[in-house]
């Protein structure tokens, strides 16, 4: 009995090493996870893009601030991030509303939606960045 357990193999802990680079995740689980993610930043962006909005409405001098501000490639690219964390929780809330109504659960058109999504949210952060810079 005893070297029937010793031989038994122990269960593997994930890493997020293992997550990213051993297990292949299907596109609907990257979908499902960059939505929380998205959800996340959203809700932690909302702070800065709220505290730039009540600096650039004080007055003249708020709203060239921040105009000044807002030029700086790194806040642009931060822009860019979050527009990008906007437009992908966007289609992908889309997605899940309709998941939820039972339209496209089969593996093949969860699958294609869940590229649609990628592909889409991709392309309207193009255009976002295309208007930002």
């Amino acid at each position: 009995m005893a070297s029937a357990a010793a031989k038994k193999s122990r269960p593997k802990y994930l890493s997020l090493s293992a997550l990213l680079f051993e297990i292949r995740l299907p596109v609907t689980g990257w979908v499902s996870i960059l939505h929380r993610v998205s959800g996340a930043l959203l809700f932690f962006a909302a702070f800065w893009l709220l505290w730039m909005l009540d600096r650039s409405l004080s007055g003249p001098e708020g709203f060239e601030q921040i105009k000044r501000y807002v030029a700086l490639w790194p806040v642009k690219l931060a822009l860019l991030v979050i527009a990008w964390a906007f437009c992908h929780h966007f289609c992908a809330g889309l997605r899940f509303l309709l998941l939820d109504l039972e339209k496209g659960v089969d593996k093949t058109s969860a699958r294609r939606s869940g590229w649609a999504v990628l592909a889409a949210s991709l392309a309207l952060t193009a255009g976002f960045g295309w208007k930002l810079w």
